[in-house]
């Protein structure tokens, strides 16, 4: 599988929810760094994207650029919870090895995710 076509299967099932397939596309040493969470492993990831479960709605592609094994996206997030719903874009830097991915850089307006999803007091 191609790095674009494995960052693009990735998104799809994160982005609805389906955080067992995407699970399957994240290698165990995975690497992530974003204004909220830092994590050293796949398990320390999706541990700190549960709360995500619940509001991801989809997303739209609205670029994407690769250069070997380096995959960069930007895209809206369709997000839905108590407070509201709305659409945060996202811009994403994938590295791939093989058929998985070993790390991701997100960074986003911290604010518009906010006013969705505010801080729980």
């Amino acid at each position: 599988m191609s790095p674009k076509a494995l960052v693009n299967q990735y998104l799809g099932a994160f982005y609805t929810g389906n955080f067992s397939a995407a699970r399957t596309l994240i290698a165990e040493s995975f690497q992530f760094n974003g204004p909220f969470v830092q994590a050293k492993s796949r398990d320390d990831f999706f541990a700190s994207a549960s709360g995500l479960l619940t509001i991801v709605k989809g997303h739209t592609l609205l670029q994407q650029w690769d250069n070997g094994d380096q995959v960069c996206s930007i895209y809206d997030v369709q997000l839905e919870s108590p407070a509201g719903k709305g659409t945060v874009t996202m811009s994403e830097w994938h590295t791939i090895d093989g058929n998985q991915l070993q790390s991701s850089r997100i960074i986003f307006d911290t604010a518009t995710f906010r006013a969705i999803l505010p801080l729980r007091q």
